[in-house]
């Protein structure tokens, strides 16, 4: 069986490409805090569509990545604020992602759980944080070998999807190369796994990612990226 490839070493030759060729597509659509911080009524916080200054996003679905959004990094303990802002979203009258109305409208995505096929540890991270979301009704993202087909999803178009992390150079990128809009939580998870706040669990990268957005945005004037059909 081949090796797997570094991931994490991909990710990173892809950001500096993408930092040379198309630098906007490192830049989120909305910034906040943490995920605490994540608007109810998404849509209306994102841009109008051009000309047109009336029409916003029609969100439909949420992709939430888990390490440093979620959980503490390496974790599947979900802090209790962070879980009551789950519940939130999914029990809500008025949320677009309210769990009856739309109960495919939330998914988690990681770097670990789920993300390696075959992998007894990947996929016991997976379930073991879909057991604690079950009475949500959310499920963690598995990769699919290219044999497997694909199952139908609440969204027709790509523009209505936020992906919502804690990294530029992850979960910005991704949410541009999938022409979705993005939100970056600049502060990722701040409380423990014991629920005590004031926790900063952001590494190396994550930090100088906060210096380089400024970068871009303040000094080098780049112009932040919209979905396809938003310009």
């Amino acid at each position: 069986m081949a090796p797997l490839l570094n991931t994490n070493l991909q990710a990173f030759n892809l950001t500096v490409s993408t930092l040379l060729k198309q630098p906007s597509h490192l830049l989120p659509n909305l910034t906040i805090s943490t995920f605490l911080d994540l608007p109810e009524q998404i849509g209306a916080h994102l841009p109008s569509r051009s000309p047109n200054e009336g029409e916003k996003p029609n969100i439909k679905a949420l992709i939430l990545d888990k390490d440093n959004t979620l959980c503490p990094p390496n974790t599947t303990s979900i802090p209790t604020p962070y879980l009551q802002k789950l519940e939130q979203l999914r029990t809500s009258p008025t949320s677009p992602f309210n769990l009856k109305t739309n109960p495919d409208g939330v998914l988690i995505v990681s770097n670990t759980a789920g993300s390696r096929p075959g992998s007894r540890r990947y996929e016991n991270e997976a379930r073991t944080l879909e057991e604690k979301l079950r009475y949500l009704r959310i499920p963690v993202f598995r990769v699919r070998s290219s044999s497997e087909g694909g199952d139908g999803g609440v969204i027709t178009r790509p523009d209505e999807v936020v992906v919502v992390g804690d990294r530029l150079g992850t979960d910005t990128l991704m949410a541009a190369q999938m022409g979705s809009w993005s939100v970056w939580c600049k502060d990722g998870v701040t409380h423990s796994v014991s629920n005590e706040p004031g926790m900063d669990y952001r590494g190396f990268l994550a930090k100088v990612e906060i210096v380089l957005e400024r970068y871009l945005r303040e000094t080098k004037g780049v112009k932040v990226r919209v979905p396809k059909g938003w310009e």
